[in-house]
């Protein structure tokens, strides 16, 4: 909405995520879909507590400032989906851009948990706060 009445809000904006269009971003349907099709680790880099309030069905809770520290335990050969509270959010552009200077192949989820949710997409509660 901000954008819609906001010219220098849409300014802002266009110049910060020019500079990282190189980051493929995927929306829930067609992450739906890849995740039928291929094996995915999908991470929510979002703070854990956001995680427990409500995340996607099978997603992992990584918060982003703890990503670097398990790095290792992450395969590999398998993509990797990051994802935080939706388009205008960098929690999952900066996860992107870390994993793939660490060599994986990685992408952001553009939507967020509110956006699965007007979708009528599953979202899962809880998790390990630990």
């Amino acid at each position: 909405m901000a954008e819609r009445y906001y010219a220098d809000m849409r300014e802002i904006t266009e110049t910060f995520l020019r500079n990282r269009e190189a980051l493929e971003t995927l929306d829930a349907p067609t992450l739906q879909q890849r995740m039928q099709e291929e094996d995915i680790i999908l991470l929510d880099v979002r703070p854990r507590e956001e995680y427990a309030a409500g995340h996607w069905p099978g997603a992992v809770s990584l918060p982003l400032d703890e990503l670097t520290d398990h790095l290792e335990e992450l395969p590999r050969d398998r993509t990797v989906v990051a994802y935080c509270r939706g388009p205008y959010c960098v929690l999952a552009l900066h996860a992107v851009e870390s994993l793939q200077k660490h060599g994986f192949r990685a992408y952001r989820l553009a939507d967020g948990v509110a956006d699965w949710q007007a979708l009528g997409l599953p979202v899962a509660k809880g998790g390990d706060l630990a």
